[in-house]
């Protein structure tokens, strides 16, 4: 990997002046940690964790990770077909002949699900039929929202980012490993990377140091609209498609492991991924430049980390065109 343009002293200096600032003016709260070699070099938490009883961030605070739980689900997949229980170029009715929509599972793959070209669309965001998002506990109950719903496009022939395709692969993940889905994640990822404060925790019994998210409505609303926790809008529990918890060092840790080669099937250690949604936004970016990796969780509207995330890369030499990020 390339050195990094400037002095890890300027950098932690970059880091601290910049997140200062962004705090104090209410664009960030969460937590950073740039880290080399697996140890922190750079670790500080800024704002609440949970404004109405005053519990302030700090570095082992959990906070929701959004569309970064895709990445476990990719994990699993492809160490299900290293054990040979499946072939990612074999169609979803290979492997659950009773899928609910025969049409759909006769004509997409493993792979156009992973790579968001299936054209299984649908809006795993609404509550379920007569019910509240709250009701959603199980991947099995997100199938409803989508499944009986017709192709957007011919498989193979566009790429449309896909959640609903990523539920189905853990609800996959579930009937090939017999296990579900947050066992399977728990046992075979998390705990190779020693991940102890990762996981899929339901929004009324989120454990103790866990941030509340906090939302303006839009993205684009201005800094004098109130924040409100959003917990409304969230589902009972996390899924395969993302909504689950981790700490700044847990994700640590996870990008080490995937370097060292000690999760089965692990991506590149040289990953960036970032997910966001009201009140939530994470960035993981592994392997940049002089050998850093950067931790950015936030607990406010994107691009409350993607901004820190955007900025430090560019200090590294690293401009958004040579790839990196993603929801």
């Amino acid at each position: 990997m390339p050195p990094s343009p400037i002095s890890q002293t300027e950098l932690v200096r970059r880091m601290t002046t910049s997140l200062d600032s962004l705090a104090k003016v209410g664009q960030f709260s969460g937590v950073a940690v740039v880290a080399k070699n697996g140890v922190p070099i750079f670790q500080r938490a800024y704002g609440m964790a949970d404004r109405e009883r005053g519990i302030a961030n700090n570095p082992e605070t959990a906070f929701n990770l959004g569309s970064i739980n895709k990445v476990f689900t990719q994990i699993a997949i492809l160490q299900l077909r290293d054990a040979g229980k499946l072939d990612l170029d074999s169609t979803l009715s290979k492997y659950w002949p009773d899928y609910p929509n025969q049409e759909v599972a006769r004509k997409i793959t493993i792979r156009q699900l992973m790579r968001h070209t299936s054209g299984i669309g649908g809006n795993i965001f609404d509550p379920p039929a007569g019910g509240k998002r709250n009701d959603i506990r199980t991947l099995k109950d997100y199938l409803p929202l989508f499944v009986n719903q017709p192709l957007a496009f011919e498989p193979g022939t566009r790429n449309a980012y896909s959640n609903a395709g990523y539920v189905v692969l853990g609800l996959l993940v579930e009937r090939l490993s017999g296990d579900d889905y947050y066992t399977y994640v728990r046992e075979h990822i998390f705990k190779s990377a020693g991940m102890t404060r990762t996981g899929s925790f339901a929004v009324d019994s989120l454990p103790p140091n866990t941030a509340i998210g906090y939302t303006r409505g839009d993205e684009d609303a201005p800094l004098s609209t109130p924040l409100r926790p959003n917990g409304r809008d969230l589902p009972g529990r996390g899924s395969s498609a993302g909504g689950g918890y981790s700490t700044a060092l847990d994700l640590v840790k996870f990008v080490q492991a995937l370097r060292e080669q000690r999760i089965p099937n692990g991506v590149p250690a040289g990953l960036g991924i970032a997910g966001g949604s009201g009140g939530m936004n994470a960035v993981v970016e592994g392997g940049l430049p002089g050998g850093y990796d950067l931790i950015v969780l936030a607990n406010l509207d994107p691009p409350a980390a993607e901004r820190v995330a955007r900025m430090t890369r560019e200090w590294l030499g690293v401009h958004d065109d040579d790839g990196g990020g993603g929801n």
